[in-house]
C-alpha cells in the first residue's frame, strides 16, 4: 500500500525517526519512547513527529507514547524497508567505491539495513574487472540487462555531469524506479521514477555562507 496523498518533507523525517529507534533499540534501555523524546532525538518538535505519524496510522498511546519495536516495525513496512532492495551503482570512481564499500559492509553487519548494492558499473577500461568487497566493476553496456534480470528498481549515480543523463536513461530502459544521484546535473527522467539528488560541492559552498570569515 502506497499513501499518495503525503508530502515527500513527510517521507523524508521517516527515516530519521527509525534511525533513532534503531539506536534506542540497540542500546536497550527502554521499550516505550514518546514523542518529546523521539523528536528531540531527530531534530524536529514533538507536534511534527505525531503529525507525521497520524498519517499511517495509530501508533501510540496518549501519556505513554510508542513502543519502540512496534513502531520500528510499522516504520519498515511504511518505508518498504521490511525487505531486501537490490541496488547498483554506475560510476567506480573514489566517490562511488567509498559509498559501495559503506553499503556493503553496512548490510553484511547490521540485520536491520535492507539496501544491498549488487552490481558496480564504469565506462573507464582501466577499472573494468576490478573488485570491491566480492562485487566485480562491468562495463556499460551491461548495465540495462543487468538491471532487467535481476529486478533492481534503485541505483546510485556517481559519473561526471556529462554522463549522468544517459546513465539515467539506460537504467530507467532497465526498469529502475529510484535514483539517488550524485553528478552535479539536474535529471529529466519519466514521472514514475523518483530522482533524490546530492550536490556535495552546492552544499559546501551552502554551509560556507556560515563561516565566521575569520
Amino acid at each position: 500500500m502506497r499513501w499518495n496523498k503525503i508530502s515527500d518533507a513527510v517521507v523524508r523525517r521517516l527515516p530519521l525517526y527509525l534511525r533513532v529507534l534503531d539506536e534506542v533499540a540497540r542500546v536497550g534501555e527502554t521499550q516505550m519512547i514518546s514523542s518529546q523524546e523521539l523528536g528531540e532525538k531527530a531534530g524536529v518538535g514533538s507536534a511534527l513527529v505525531r503529525k507525521d505519524l497520524a498519517w499511517f496510522g495509530e501508533f501510540g498511546k496518549q501519556g505513554v507514547g510508542y513502543e519502540v519495536e512496534f513502531l520500528r516495525t510499522e516504520l519498515k513496512r511504511i518505508l518498504n524497508l521490511d525487505k531486501v532492495h537490490k541496488v547498483v551503482l554506475v560510476g567506480a570512481g573514489s566517490l562511488g567505491i567509498a559509498l559501495a564499500r559503506y553499503n556493503i559492509r553496512r548490510f553484511e553487519s547490521d540485520d536491520s539495513f535492507s539496501l544491498k548494492i549488487i552490481g558496480l558499473f564504469d565506462q573507464d577500461p582501466t577499472k573494468l574487472g576490478r573488485i570491491y568487497e566480492g562485487i566485480e566493476v562491468r562495463p556499460l553496456a551491461e548495465l540495462e540487462s543487468f538491471v532487467r534480470e535481476n529486478n533492481v528498481k534503485m541505483a546510485i549515480i556517481t559519473v561526471p555531469a556529462d554522463a549522468a543523463q544517459d546513465v539515467a536513461m539506460q537504467l530507467v530502459k532497465g526498469g529502475i524506479e529510484a535514483i539517488l544521484n550524485f553528478a552535479p546535473i539536474k535529471l529529466n527522467v519519466p514521472e514514475h521514477v523518483r530522482v533524490a539528488s546530492t550536490d556535495l560541492t552546492l552544499e559546501l559552498q551552502r554551509l560556507a555562507y556560515y563561516l565566521s570569515g575569520e
